[in-house]
Parts: C-alpha cells; sequence; structure tokens
C-alpha cells in the first residue's frame, strides 16, 4: 500500500509540541519506508508564528516535505503545492493546528480520509472522519449521532515534558560544579524560575520593571536562584533592554527598580548567552531560542503576566505567579479580540482602555487559562499595584516550601489529558488508511 499523510499545522508551539511526537509515532508503527508511506506537512499562517515554523518541521528526519505558511491559501484555494507535490490515491490529512475547516476543504479536494486532533473543542464532525480529543469533556458536547468518530488520546502538551533537556543542559546556568541538568525526575542544583514579561510593549512597560525587581529581592535573600527570559519570538532583544532602562521607561522607578543593561558577550568568552544585568548585579539570562518547552519545563516556578503564557506554562504543569500590575490602566491595551481593537483606536482608545481594564479588574480572578479551564483558583493571581517585596516573599514562601509548588503542579497536570497522545493518535490514523 502507498499512501500520503498530510500534516496540517501552523504555530511554533504546534509544530514542536503536537507535530513532532505525532510524526515520531507515524514512522515507528507505519514503517520508515518513503516509496510506500510520504508524510508532508503543510503550514498555515499563524498570529504567533516566528517565521522559522518550516525550518523545524524540516528538521524531523520523518517529515518528507514541507511547505511554509506563505504559500498556504493557493494550495487551500487551487489545491496546487509551490513545488506542485504528487499526491498518492490514497491518504489521511491530520489537523495538528490552525483551522479545522481547512482539514475539511484539503480532506474532500484530496479525497482523503480526515483525522483531527482537539484540545478544546471540536468543529465540522459531520464533515470529518475521525477525533482525537485531549479529554472527554470535549466529546460530550457533540450530537450524540457523531459520538463514534470520537476517541479520547489525552494531551500531545504532555509529550513536550518527555523530551530530553538538551537545550537546558546548554543553558550554562546550573552552577560551576553541576555539568548535567536536571530531568523532570529530579531537582536542579539550583534553582531555576522563568520570567515571562510578555511580548507587546503595553505589557513590557510594566511586566519587566517590575519581574526584574521581584528577582533582584528574591536572589538578594535566596542567591542560589537563578532566573531567565524566554524571549518572545517577536520581540528583539534590544527592545526587552529598553523596557529595563530608567532613561526610556518611567515605570522603572515606579517599581524601585535599579535598571538594567543588556550584555552580548563575545563569541569565545566564558558565557555566549546574552542576559540583563542590573544594578545590583544580577544577571538574568536570555534563552532566544522558540519555543522553549524544553527549558520551561525545567523551571521549578514561573513569573507571568496573564495571555498565552499561563496557557503553556498549564499543559507543561510549570507552577506559576500571574501578575497583573495596574500602576496605569491605559497601558494594558494588550487585551485578545475586540476588546484589544477598541483599546488600540485612535483618539478614544484610551478611554476604551480604561474601561475595559476597570471591568475586567472587578472580576473575581480566573484570569489566568489553568484558572479558566478548572473554573477555580489553581495558580494565584496577583492583580492591582503589585510592588517587588510583597511579591518577592510569596516566591520565596513557595521555594521554601516546594510541597506547595508540588500541589500546584499536580493540579496542573489534573486538568489537562493523559500523556500517550502521540501512540493513540497515531493509530487512528493508521486505522483510516486501511479503512
Amino acid at each position: 500500500m502507498t499512501a500520503d499523510i498530510l500534516i496540517l499545522s501552523n504555530g511554533p508551539g504546534e509544530v514542536t509540541t503536537w507535530v513532532r511526537p505525532v510524526v515520531r509515532q507515524l514512522r515507528q508503527q507505519l514503517g520508515d519506508d518513503r516509496n510506500k508511506i510520504r508524510i508532508s506537512v503543510v503550514l498555515s499562517p499563524c498570529p504567533n508564528s516566528s517565521g522559522k515554523e518550516a525550518d523545524i518541521a524540516k528538521s524531523y528526519p520523518e517529515v518528507d516535505r514541507v511547505q511554509s505558511a506563505e504559500h498556504f491559501w493557493q494550495f487551500l484555494l487551487w489545491g496546487k503545492t509551490f513545488e506542485n507535490w504528487d499526491w498518492y490515491k490514497r491518504g489521511v490529512v491530520v489537523f495538528l493546528g490552525g483551522d479545522q475547516f481547512f482539514s475539511v476543504v484539503i480532506g474532500k479536494r484530496l479525497g482523503y480520509r480526515t483525522v483531527v486532533y482537539a484540545e478544546w473543542d471540536a468543529r465540522w464532525y459531520s464533515m470529518i472522519d475521525r477525533f482525537g480529543v485531549m479529554k472527554a469533556t470535549v466529546a460530550e458536547r457533540v450530537p450524540q449521532k457523531f459520538a463514534h468518530k470520537f476517541s479520547v488520546v489525552g494531551d500531545l502538551m504532555q509529550e513536550a515534558q518527555g523530551l530530553e533537556a538538551s537545550e537546558a543542559e546548554d543553558l550554562g546556568i546550573w552552577g560551576e560544579n553541576s555539568s548535567n541538568p536536571p530531568t523532570q525526575h529530579s531537582q536542579p542544583s539550583t534553582e531555576l524560575i522563568g520570567v515571562l514579561p510578555g511580548s507587546k510593549p503595553s505589557k513590557l512597560m510594566q511586566g519587566v520593571p517590575l519581574t526584574l525587581a521581584i528577582a533582584e529581592y528574591v536572589h538578594s535573600k535566596r542567591p542560589q536562584t537563578k532566573f531567565v527570559i524566554p524571549v518572545a519570538p517577536t520581540l528583539d532583544l534590544q527592545t526587552l533592554a529598553k523596557f529595563a532602562d530608567p532613561k526610556k521607561n518611567s515605570f522603572v522607578q515606579t517599581f524601585g527598580f535599579s535598571g538594567a543593561s543588556l550584555i552580548v558577550p563575545k563569541l569565545g568568552t566564558d558565557s555566549e548567552r546574552p542576559f540583563l544585568k542590573t544594578g545590583t548585579g544580577l544577571c538574568v539570562q536570555l534563552w532566544t531560542q522558540t519555543p522553549a518547552y524544553d527549558l520551561l519545563s525545567q523551571c521549578c516556578l514561573c513569573l507571568t503576566t496573564v495571555g498565552a503564557n499561563t496557557a503553556e506554562l498549564g499543559a507543561l504543569a510549570v507552577p506559576m505567579i500571574v501578575l497583573l500590575p495596574t500602576q496605569q490602566l491605559d497601558a494594558m491595551r494588550s487585551w485578545d479580540g475586540l476588546p484589544g481593537l477598541l483599546a488600540n483606536l485612535p483618539l478614544v482608545g484610551s478611554g476604551f482602555a480604561k474601561m475595559i481594564n476597570w471591568l475586567v479588574l472587578r472580576r473575581l480572578g480566573l484570569l489566568a487559562w489553568p484558572n479558566i479551564w478548572a473554573q477555580e483558583m489553581v495558580v494565584p493571581e496577583l492583580v492591582g499595584k503589585l510592588q517587588s517585596q510583597e511579591v518577592g516573599e510569596m516566591v520565596l514562601d513557595f521555594l521554601a516550601h516546594p510541597e506547595k509548588l508540588a500541589e500546584i503542579r499536580s493540579k496542573l497536570q489534573s486538568i489537562r489529558g493523559e500523556p500517550g497522545a502521540a501512540q493513540k493518535l497515531a493509530t487512528l490514523v493508521e486505522e483510516e488508511l486501511t479503512n
């Protein structure tokens, strides 16, 4: 039998944590004979794209062909890939990111069966052949006559936690006498805290000085603690550093922060990774490889703003403290959807921003994605005119009582599905190939 498996995906997270384990498992189950089974990846546009998704997919040895997102619409509308690929008569379209409707259109055009991985929501179930869902609750919302199409496969994001920590080993933050990085089953010789202040100026303006001030306070009380910022792919280091400069960001002084400067070591020096050096001498490493899931999995705790960061950390079961400083309500213009559009309108946007943030702050929590998923306060959300010392004391309490972090980690794991999703999803694809 000859067959094509067409993977549809989009963003950096999906390509790294969904596509990679699935294509590995497909090769294990279907064999490595490329004359019989071809695996192709077609990417669709994504607002969070780093521009490197195609290169990442090409680096997977299990994948035979990759088309970048810039050529997607031509393929969707006319069925022609940029390199004019040929297709076998038999095949399966596998949805691993983007819009589920793309699977319907492309599957019909190629005459292929369709398999969709549905993390939180399943759509177009009357026109799609099979669904692998993260949890049973996704299938419970579907009419009973389509229930036979649904199988609970578990959480693909859990696969990311099983990856080797090779990137973390190269970070050089584990201490002078530690040559091996910690695995997810061991404790690091140094405590690593991730700092995720956001990627948009409206969040960085307050987030950068606040989180760095917290880092300084914690480090002064607990010198073994190290800090790292996974830099968003849409953010360059010079721009990030501006928000830590008191001459360029007035909020640096508002949070009582001494400021920080960007250091980019020369090649051949002890450290080749850039970092921010604060006024007290604290060096906060800057991690520029994306996605940073391997790195984040090694963090005992993260300081983050609201947004997609909380979803990623929740999926990785990394404990977090979610920060929403309100020193300037007008500055928080980063909400998604219609609120974000209204808040950024010319002339009247400032008024909308203040009103939207005032309304949001009246809510009793549940701003972070893990809390929304669980409908309870799984991870702490700190909202208000935050100061570094009060947040720092909470961090120190967590570090002094690791059982509290373990409890949060356990709750985060329970929210998501079970591991082993890649193998179960690959089995669904294999079944559809022989259908």
